[in-house]
């Protein structure tokens, strides 16, 4: 497991630690992006869902380089058996599941810390870096 880094904030007090330089946590979605999409309304699909291609080794290569792999589904807690063991069965190296996100999308994450989204679009590939623009809050 990734070690994490103590954090003090201007005046010296202890605030939440951070990964330690070039670690990342990755927060993976399952249905839609590591196999094909299906709804909570079919939890009998779930333990045949077919998998993207490739997507099992790029995420493998994240674990196997020290990052933090986490799946983070809309699925809920009461799928959690049949989630897991298809994981497992598909060959996914990872930390936990994290359960119930809320459906529908159009997700607007706000932090404290560092977030950089990537959006799903038909396959895994190498990371790139592109200049667009974002919202942020108001000075």
């Amino acid at each position: 497991m990734v070690e994490l880094q103590d954090q003090a904030d201007g005046r010296g007090m202890k605030i939440s630690p951070t990964l330690s330089d070039g670690k990342k946590n990755y927060l993976i979605d399952i249905d839609g992006t590591i196999c094909e999409d299906i709804p909570n309304e079919e939890p009998e699909r779930m333990a045949t869902a077919e998998p993207f291609e490739n997507v099992v080794d790029v995420i493998n290569g994240w674990y196997k380089d020290g990052h933090i792999i986490t799946f983070f589904t809309s699925r809920t807690d009461e799928h959690s058996e049949v989630t897991e063991k298809w994981l497992d069965a598909q060959g996914y190296k990872y930390h936990g599941v994290l359960y119930n996100k809320p459906r529908g999308g159009n997700y607007h994450w706000v932090d404290n810390h560092i977030v950089r989204a990537t959006r799903y679009n038909s396959k895994f590939t190498d990371f790139i870096t592109k200049t667009v623009e974002v919202e942020v809050f108001d000075d």
